[in-house]
């Protein structure tokens, strides 16, 4: 242990808080692509300060954006003005190191490939893991030019601009195209955020392959758009988008929601401690499908109060927890949370639908089998999802060492447990910088005082 890093979790009491998350990674990210294609100045209110944001902003300076950051103190919030470019960014040359952030090398790769410059994106060795090869198929059938630099499907690419390759008498592209939806969301997303750029002479249509996995972050990308001025037709299964000529972005003043994924950590915590716990500036109309979460443990044994900018939790802890079975496709990042979860409830726990979790910042789910056995949880893997019977009281053991696989989500779901039952050690905590990076700052709040109505982070 004394060369690796790591942290003790320490138990947590009765919750009675209020608190509130740092701003959504999902959408801060959408919003910052978008305002980087937009025409004019737009100013980005309550943007996530973490490793995924600022992967993607450090990219958008490379490209030669003007963009300020605006200081909030103390915040892992922050205000962020962008004078946007219309998708012809100022340098046209630029090697972009998105380290092991899908959402900034997918939307990159779109907004770039509809460009007039020639760029490179890589990242870290994991990045190097998780497939592109469906979004580069949807893009060619645009006209884009695109090579894998080492391993067929997989970044590193290079990017040659379709805008640089059009002169005044070169026939347009078809400007239709497919994309499989059975792998990541983002695929679908990114050509969405990007496709305005195209619709200047002609409109543009995407067509979605096979079962489109993780709906409501499309969702969420078609709701950003709006806000910024691009308004898409849809049909009502998310299988086709269409967006007529002249479709284009317009500055825009953004505020971003707290991040739901975030969210589901407090919501987990007071479900396995007992207690109550309200999460402000969430409710029904978040862009965030991840609020369901809380859905799960309703049918745990919670209650859920859903108010007009706030969720509340509260959950008897003389009263047990009941195992579930249920399909998590559509807010599979707190699949996670909930398998945790599982280790304190009565009876078995199902999670299906998750077959994507495989290709995110590691194999979730053999990830999660392999750390849930550590507790003494009888785990069935399968190709999408998992069983977990939880273990008995006498089966636990008086300490276990978690690895997180640089997945932030492991690190964040295991804290839970470590909340509730001493002797859980987190490995490379730091992991939580991705999307959280005061998660332990935060939760120590709660354990020093936890009646205190505060925010996780102003």
């Amino acid at each position: 242990m004394t060369t690796v890093d790591y942290r003790r979790i320490e138990c947590l009491p009765l919750l009675d808080a209020v608190v509130r998350p740092p701003g959504s990674k999902s959408i801060t990210n959408r919003a910052l692509v978008i305002a980087s294609m937009s025409s004019g100045f737009s100013r980005i209110r309550n943007a996530l300060d973490s490793e995924d944001t600022r992967v993607m902003l450090h990219a958008l300076k490379q490209l030669g954006l003007s963009l300020h950051v605006r200081d909030a103190g103390d915040s892992a919030d922050k205000t962020l003005d962008i004078q946007g470019t219309g998708g012809s960014y100022p340098n046209k040359e630029a090697e972009l190191y998105v380290g092991n952030s899908g959402t900034t090398a997918r939307f990159l790769t779109a907004s770039l490939a509809f460009s007039d410059g020639l760029y490179r994106i890589y990242g870290k060795h994991r990045m190097h893991e998780r497939p592109i090869g469906d979004l580069v198929d949807a893009l060619s059938r645009f006209g884009a030019r695109i090579q894998y630099e080492q391993r067929d499907r997989f970044p590193p690419i290079r990017i040659d601009g379709i805008r640089r390759n059009e002169g005044p008498d070169t026939p347009p592209a078809v400007l239709s195209t497919s994309v499989s939806g059975s792998i990541s969301s983002q695929f679908l997303s990114a050509i969405l955020l990007a496709a305005p750029l195209l619709t200047e002479k002609r409109p543009v249509r995407i067509d979605v392959l096979g079962t489109l996995v993780s709906r409501p972050y499309v969702e969420m990308s078609l709701a950003v758009m709006k806000s910024f001025g691009a308004h898409v037709d849809a049909t009502e299964e998310l299988s086709t988008f269409y967006l007529p000529q002249g479709t284009a972005y317009g500055p825009a003043e953004y505020g971003i929601e707290p991040d739901a994924s975030a969210a589901s950590y407090y919501f987990a915590a007071a479900a396995v401690l007992g207690g109550k716990i309200t999460v402000e500036g969430l409710s029904r109309r978040s862009l965030q499908g991840d609020v369901h979460f809380v859905d799960c443990l309703e049918r745990m044994g919670a209650r859920v109060a859903w108010n007009d900018d706030s969720i509340t939790l509260i959950r008897n802890p003389d009263e047990p927890l009941r195992g579930i079975t249920v399909d998590m496709n559509a807010i599979s990042d707190t699949a996670q949370t909930l398998a945790v979860v599982a280790l304190f409830a009565e009876g078995p726990t199902t999670i299906r639908g998750i077959a994507h979790a495989r290709h995110k910042e590691t194999d979730r789910i053999a990830a999660l089998a392999t750390e849930l056995r550590k507790f003494g949880a009888c785990v069935e893997e399968r190709e999408d999802g998992l069983t977990i019977m939880p273990p008995r009281a006498v089966d636990w053991p008086e300490s276990v060492e978690i690895a997180t696989y640089d997945d932030h989500r492991m690190a964040m779901s295991f804290a839970v447990a470590g909340f509730r039952r001493p002797g859980v050690v987190i490995l490379d905590p730091r992991c939580t910088e991705k999307t959280y990076p005061r998660f332990f700052e935060d939760f120590e709040k709660l354990r020093v005082d936890p009646a205190a109505s505060r925010q996780a982070q102003p």
